[in-house]
């Protein structure tokens, strides 16, 4: 489509929306996006959400085409693997890559959401903030926002709408009497609570600044992620009920009794932790399905409005940000808005259910068998074969995080290569007793190169 006098509404001025609104204000398109938040470079930053996010490649690709990678990069801190802190034993990290090349980014939410808002204004872009979506009029092409502060109601006409309006978003809810989305949000059965490792006393990180901390107990964790401001930010995810569970656990003093028996060399490092749990909310995890995700030629959702995700993989934002790239290339190689909504929903549906599926796994794996003897071993012999098989053997982690390969594919390798790797140490207790022959014929008859 060539851009003309038509004009593009986005419901949306978080991460996902403001990147779009860059991408096709510099296509041509007149962009409006409406925000129900205020503008967070005049009332602060009002997210409601972790203030740290974990940036790969898919990520940083996107800040590039925008133009905000050196920007946004030099406020990020480097994380390079996990840093593991189980409960009996020492400290240790696991990286995530080969080396220093291969590392996730830790960026500061707010800082992020505001250079991008910054950056689709500049490129011509409309943004309305306290503006609320009230309700659509999809026969009359027509919609009403709400600023929630005065009550003020506007009506609008349009010609088309994208809902990057994250996981609750009123653009899904204003669709959903027209299209058969079949939306399911299915809980995890765990919520999480967020604290704060403040800065040293001496101005500088209390505890390793450039990785991701994991403490894994089984069926519940804690994660600490760096920030610039030489703090960190500490989630503990837990099940919802039982024991223990956030209902188990119903008073600060039970919350610290629990920390000192279970996160011992972490409560220290969170001075303020009885006033952390106590101000701080419990989130809750739940992961968004939808049969459909636009309506005709008229209304499309992106991001987490379609496909919101548990958050143990890193990938919600970086999923997001793919999807805008790949809906603004979709819009230049196409005729009309139904064909662009129908190829651009039919390619990337496939690839957020799979990251979907691993995010969920990856909780699993993150809170139960980051310390767990088999799966080190497993480790191991993935790195060993990565290295003699390269471009055929290649870690299902770096194929989300350090590649840009559809999430599907990684995903389905990904099933391969764990087979082997489970069959290659079945009574192996270290890597000398793995028949290394053995394991790459499994690889050679398996498993193809990337790319064909």
């Amino acid at each position: 489509m060539v851009p003309d006098s038509s004009k593009v509404t986005i419901f949306g001025a978080g991460l996902a929306g403001a990147l779009l609104a860059t991408l096709l204000a510099r296509q041509g398109w007149q962009v409006e996006v409406f925000e129900k938040r205020p503008d967070p470079r005049r009332k602060g930053y009002e997210g409601g959400r972790s203030i740290n996010l974990a940036l790969a490649e898919r990520g940083l690709h996107a800040l590039r085409v925008a133009g905000l990678a050196d920007a946004v990069m030099a406020q990020a801190v480097m994380m390079r693997g996990r840093m593991v802190h189980p409960q009996s034993g020492e400290v240790h990290l696991q990286r995530y890559g080969k080396d220093d090349s291969e590392v996730i980014w830790s960026v500061h939410r707010g800082r992020l959401n505001i250079a991008l808002i910054d950056a689709a204004e500049a490129a011509g872009a409309s943004i309305r903030f306290d503006a609320r979506l009230d309700g659509v009029d999809f026969a009359g092409k027509r919609f009403t926002v709400v600023d929630d502060h005065d009550r003020r109601r506007v009506s609008h006409a349009f010609e088309v709408l994208i809902g990057a309006d994250g996981a609750g978003s009123s653009l899904r809810q204003a669709m959903a009497p027209h299209v058969a989305m079949n939306e399911r949000f299915e809980s995890l059965g765990h919520g999480y609570k967020e604290l704060e490792i403040p800065p040293a006393d001496d101005g500088g990180f209390r505890i390793e600044a450039n990785a991701l901390h994991i403490w894994p107990r089984g069926h519940y964790m804690c994660i600490a992620l760096p920030n610039t401001e030489k703090t960190f930010t500490v989630t503990l995810f837990l099940p919802s009920e039982g024991d223990p569970s956030f209902a188990s656990i119903d008073s600060v003093g039970a919350a610290r009794a629990f920390f000192e028996r279970d996160f011992a060399d972490a409560l220290p490092l969170v001075p303020d932790f009885d006033a952390d749990w106590a101000g701080h909310p419990t989130g809750v995890l739940a992961t968004l399905y939808l049969d459909a995700w636009h309506l005709d030629d008229r209304a499309l959702l992106i991001g987490d409005a379609a496909h919101a995700m548990v958050p143990f993989h890193g990938q919600g934002m970086n999923c997001a940000f793919e999807d805008c790239l790949a809906l603004a290339r979709q819009i230049e190689s196409s005729s009309d808005w139904a064909s662009v909504f129908a190829k651009f929903e039919a390619k990337r549906k496939p690839n957020a259910e799979a990251i979907q599926a691993m995010a969920l796994e990856n909780y699993v794996e993150m809170r139960d068998r980051v310390d767990d003897a088999d799966f080190l071993l497993q480790r191991q012999l993935e790195r060993v074969l990565a290295e003699r098989h390269p471009g055929v053997f290649v870690p299902r982690y770096s194929m989300v995080s350090f590649m840009r390969i559809p999430y599907a594919t990684a995903f389905e390798r990904g099933k391969l290569q764990r087979a082997i790797l489970i069959e290659a140490t079945r009574g192996c207790r270290e890597l000398a007793d793995v028949d290394l022959a053995a394991a790459d014929a499994m690889v050679r008859e398996r498993i193809k190169p990337l790319g064909t």
